[in-house]
């Protein structure tokens, strides 16, 4: 700390309490501000002993393919063996030689995080992130008893999952409720940073309702959270779990006092479906959505942005069918505010598909009531870039902003539901610092749906040296709103 805070330049004592104290009576005679401010700190030790036994480590394993490891650069080779490093994908150094592929190949570690006991019989809550792609789930106890997990279910549009140990008589964590957890509350996190098992660290609760995913609302948090964390609880003073810790902030890899965790109400509702099914049903009407901007909202005497801006609509969606159109605003889903584009998917998802749901929508300066009949989202599938479906075309038009699109042919169409949309073939300039990648299909242009090349071309060219323009990209089946601006 010395060390970090004199690289700052700056100047610090520290002065023993007692010293201070004396000071302060000394001069005021009262029982000192500090001393106060010190006795009403809280105490965690409790909360150590009753929660701990409840943290797990988890640690997972893979078996090796060599045979598909991808060729590495020659001079990369020769840096690993000059360095006496071994070489990613290559059997550590002692290790007895096997055929590749073959069947007694060692597993290999993968990964470690952490996990809490949900229920006495060993259901176990993770992040799906830490589970994903093992071959082998291991779970330690506190008491350093061992057990080989079977994953239950993972859902990686939350980052949730559950485990299944055979064990009985286990400590299983007091789930809080997340509505009463307040900015400013202290709370604490049991983990295994960096492989150091039961680490706890503490802070605050540094804001709620922060918007870093489509289905949940983020806690953000001051406590040190570091890879190896994700997976433990977030447990408040009353020695409730009220939270799953996700995600940190870093430009480092390393805690930088940003840490986001789960709701525990949203995870449990993942689990109890994890448990049921195995997977997460969710509802879906077909829609592509924005933020409603300031200037838009005072256009139309919203008084303040709020909704959900439709931006395209899936032909043959619940949507298309009900009658929504881009353009649309989405204000409330059965009664309930849209605050922020963001409230929409929540919505929506937790609506069981077949129901009926009525949307509230804005359109052209009047409300109106559209019922819709919400379906089924679709199983998350591997996301992969368009690039990969389809070939370059050669009858790419380059066009202002450093973009260079081409038609979308009926095959991508399909894959990506979408009813029409360019595809980008190169970026450049500005449309690189926007974000967009070859293989993006951009579907919506300033808030109008694209429908091929040269329709794109014209709504460019209008756009072009003006201002900042709203896009919608689909990629690789997910929709993304990004800003293009001029410079």
């Amino acid at each position: 700390m010395k060390g970090a805070l004199s690289a700052l330049g700056l100047s610090v004592s520290l002065v023993p309490l007692a010293a201070s104290t004396a000071a302060i009576s000394f001069f005021g005679g009262a029982v000192p501000a500090q001393a106060q401010a010190l006795s009403s700190l809280p105490d965690f030790t409790e909360l150590v002993e009753r929660v701990g036994p409840s943290v797990v480590n988890i640690r997972t394993t893979e078996r090796p393919n060599r045979g598909n490891r991808a060729e590495m650069d020659p001079q990369m080779e020769e840096f690993f063996r000059r360095f006496g490093i071994p070489m990613p994908g290559t059997p550590n150094p002692g290790r007895r030689n096997t055929p590749r592929g073959g069947e007694d190949e060692q597993p290999q570690q993968r990964g470690v995080g952490s996990g809490f006991v949900l229920t006495a019989d060993g259901f176990i809550m993770t992040n799906a992130h830490v589970v994903d792609g093992a071959d082998e789930v291991l779970v330690t106890l506190p008491d350093k008893r061992e057990f080989k997990a079977r994953i239950v279910g993972a859902d990686a549009r939350t980052d949730v999952a559950v485990v299944k140990i055979e064990a009985t008589g286990l400590p299983a964590v007091k789930v809080g409720d997340t509505n009463r957890l307040k900015v400013g509350e202290w709370v604490m996190a049991i983990g295994s940073p960096f492989g150091l098992e039961n680490s706890v660290t503490a802070g605050i609760v540094s804001a709620k309702q922060r918007d870093t995913g489509d289905f949940l609302p983020f806690i953000q948090t001051d406590v040190a959270i570091n890879p190896g964390n994700s997976g433990g609880p977030l447990i408040n003073l009353r020695g409730e779990v009220v939270g799953i810790n996700s995600q940190i902030y870093s430009r480092s890899g390393g805690f930088m006092g940003i840490s986001f965790a789960i709701p525990i109400d949203e995870a449990m509702r993942v689990a109890d479906q994890l448990r049921a099914n195995g997977r997460v049903i969710r509802g879906r009407i077909g829609v592509s959505i924005g933020q409603v901007s300031k200037e838009v909202a005072e256009s139309l005497g919203l008084g303040k942005p709020s909704g959900a801006l439709v931006q395209g609509v899936e032909s043959g969606s619940p949507a298309d069918k009900a009658g929504v159109e881009p353009g649309d605003i989405i204000l409330k889903v059965d009664g309930k505010v849209v605050e922020k584009s963001g409230d929409l998917p929540r919505l929506i998802g937790a609506t069981k598909p077949g129901a009926r749901a009525t949307l509230q929508v804005l359109r052209r300066g009047a409300t109106r009531d559209i019922a819709v009949t919400v379906g089924e989202l679709e199983p998350e599938r591997p996301r992969r870039a368009a690039a990969g479906t389809e070939p370059r075309d050669s009858n790419a038009s380059k066009l202002p902003f450093g973009l260079t699109v081409s038609d979308t042919t009926e095959a991508l169409r399909k894959e990506l539901r979408i009813r029409g949309g360019v595809r980008v073939e190169a970026v450049d300039g500005p449309a690189a610092r926007a974000g967009l990648r070859e293989g993006d299909v951009i579907v919506a242009f300033d808030n109008q749906e694209v429908s091929d090349a040269k329709q794109f071309a014209a709504l460019v060219k209008k756009a072009e040296g003006t201002r900042a323009v709203p896009l919608v990209v689909n990629r690789g089946g997910s929709t993304n709103l990004l800003v293009l601006r001029p410079r």
